[in-house]
């Protein structure tokens, strides 16, 4: 009898634990999981994100180089300027395009998660996770290395951590032929370049542009006399650099007048003792590659190089890096 009663028991114990493993597994959802962004705030996903939206045109980049076009609601609009952004032809795929952060266009879109940089924008990511948006934020890079974390965040919230990990392996590289590139040049010494920009305060020690000469083997000449980013360049100071290459836009972006902004240094008679000017060595790089934050600011080290050092480094309007399967 005692036999049979615990006969009873263990089958009786043996359903129980079937049954809860089987309510167990139909609750857990295998897909869910968190991301812990720049800003150290953690968002909650339910599901891969299949509808993304960024508001920079790097983070754009960034995402085009991961996934399809299909995959994003929306693009910068300035990528349909070509001297502006060199994935052109790809945002032309997608029908949306945005400007600036607002919540009811935002919600319009219903993207699974918005990514933005974190360049004073808590506000802005506050107000669209408020109206029940999710947004990772991702870190305004300073340079090259922190592109590439940016580029790891945004591989882990797509879920395509392979994917990232081999697009800077594409970096890495392209990074690595440039020096080797560079290593065949017999330099009697480093050129020195002057960033002449529409914004007049970029381009010193701690930004992107300052990392892409380093990369390039030139001489920074905005850091080369003590500004760090966000100090204003002045005419004075071009006098003092004395630079070897002047780097002039190339934006005409919602009408700008680059012809007349350039004319401003070719002409200008306190500046005709450089040795830039005096050579003649303007340069109009294209913008797109110069202020990439994505994984194409391996071009802006090209595009510095070729300034620098010749035609070896000429590269055509649309290199971009991308692991996409076409």
């Amino acid at each position: 009898m005692l036999k049979k009663i615990i006969s009873l028991l263990l089958c009786v114990f043996a359903i129980v634990l079937t049954a809860c493993s089987k309510n167990g597994s139909e609750n857990l959802n295998t897909s869910s999981f968190t991301i812990k962004d720049d800003t150290g705030y953690v968002t909650a996903f339910e599901k891969k994100p299949e509808r993304i939206l960024t508001f920079s045109m790097g983070l754009d980049g960034i995402v085009l180089g991961i996934l399809p076009p299909e995959k994003m609601v929306a693009v910068s609009a300035m990528h349909h300027d070509e001297n502006s952004s060199n994935i052109t032809p790809i945002a032309k795929k997608i029908p949306r395009t945005v400007l600036k952060i607002a919540s009811e266009e935002v919600m319009a879109l219903k993207p699974d998660v918005v990514f933005i940089y974190d360049w004073g924008r808590s506000n802005e990511a506050d107000a669209l996770r408020a109206i029940g948006v999710k947004v990772v934020v991702c870190k305004g890079p300073r340079n090259i290395a922190e592109i590439k974390r940016n580029i790891e965040l945004i591989a882990k919230t797509l879920q395509e951590e392979a994917k990232g990990i081999e697009l800077i392996g594409k970096m890495d590289a392209k990074l690595a032929q440039l020096k080797e590139q560079l290593g065949r040049i017999p330099l009697k010494k480093k050129k020195k370049v002057a960033l002449v920009s529409i914004m007049q305060s970029y381009g010193g020690t701690g930004c992107t542009y300052d990392d892409i000469c380093k990369h390039a083997n030139v001489i920074n000449g905005i850091a080369d006399v003590g500004l760090k980013n966000g100090q204003p360049l002045t005419k004075e100071m071009l006098v003092k650099m004395n630079p070897d290459v002047f780097l002039l836009p190339s934006h005409r972006f919602n009408g700008f007048d680059l012809d007349k902004f350039n004319r401003e240094y070719f002409e200008d008679p306190a500046l005709q003792s450089i040795a830039a000017v005096q050579k003649k060595q303007f340069f109009n790089p294209r913008d797109a590659y110069i202020y990439a934050s994505s994984q194409d600011v391996v071009f802006g080290v090209q595009e510095v190089a070729r300034a620098a050092y010749g035609e070896e480094f000429a590269q055509g309007p649309n290199s971009h890096l991308s692991v996409v399967e076409e």
